[in-house]
């Protein structure tokens, strides 16, 4: 792999690294949609930087999960599967809310936290990945 790739999924890495920092940030000051929109963020960009170690390309400007795991050909777990395809399905809500008093009652502090924990748990798993590149 070129050197400027592995530079640039190093930069992937690092951004990775500063959002779940921000998520975390967000979760403790009970901004809960926010926690979760970083929690996506966080995982795209992990996937993006195992996307250049895997495919030699700069990654397209996509956010699915879903579609970054199939383009890398990672073989996920079920549970792992089964949390990136929530977290796609609920990341646009958290971004564009039709209501904000509703999307707010439908994350509360238990399951925000859920959903953290499982982010930094699947982003354990990626820089595993990754460090295997």
């Amino acid at each position: 792999m070129p050197l400027e790739n592995i530079r640039y999924s190093r930069e992937w890495l690092k951004q990775a690294k500063y959002d779940i920092d921000t998520a975390k940030a967000m979760l403790k000051a009970g901004r809960n949609i926010y926690c979760v929109f970083m929690c996506h963020l966080s995982l795209e960009k992990a996937f993006k930087a195992l996307y250049v170690m895997r495919v030699d390309k700069n990654p397209p400007k996509i956010h699915s999960l879903v579609y970054f795991a199939q383009k890398v050909n990672l073989d996920l777990p079920r549970s792992l599967k089964e949390f990136i395809e929530m977290l796609d399905e609920v990341s646009v809500p958290t971004r564009y809310p039709d209501e904000l008093e509703k999307i707010l009652k439908e994350y509360s502090n238990q399951r925000t936290k859920t959903i953290f924990a499982k982010t930094e748990e699947f982003l354990k798993w990626l820089r595993a990945k990754t460090d295997k590149q």
